[in-house]
């Protein structure tokens, strides 16, 4: 693999082949999600890339019926809303994430500590054609 920067254009570019890529600091072993150039831990600026599995749990979350544009555009509003959450990963990090297939309109039936695995989501065409990391119930 070609060395890329510690930046939201690669970590961006990673999702997009769907591998979910954060930084590990050479010193003390500090890992970020998204990434990082510099360790926030130590201030060391020798970074790595990991590969993240992609498996966690649920932290927290919450449904969300009031969307922004881009939601609106995939449908979501608020007799359809959105789940928003924190995953904590099998490394150990957290990363804020959407959460698919559960049931938005009961959130009483969405439990905090389910099992969860990473989708990538491809939205668009062409060039606006994007990559959204989300995680759904194992």
């Amino acid at each position: 693999m070609k060395e890329r920067p510690f930046s939201d254009v690669s970590y961006e570019a990673f999702l997009r082949e769907e591998r979910l890529m954060g930084s590990r600091c050479k010193e003390c072993n500090a890992l970020f999600l998204p990434p990082r150039p510099i360790c926030t831990e130590c201030h060391h600026s020798g970074m790595e890339w990991i590969e993240i599995e992609g498996k966690g749990k649920l932290s927290a979350f919450t449904c969300i019926a009031i969307a922004p544009p881009a939601m609106i555009a995939e449908g979501y509003n608020r007799k359809h809303p959105y789940c928003s959450g924190v995953v904590e990963l099998d490394e150990g990090v957290r990363i804020v994430a959407r959460i698919e297939d559960v049931d938005t309109n009961k959130p009483e039936n969405i439990n905090v500590g389910i099992p969860v695995r990473a989708k990538f989501l491809h939205r668009g065409e062409g060039e606006d054609r994007r990559t959204v990391l989300a995680f759904r119930p194992l």
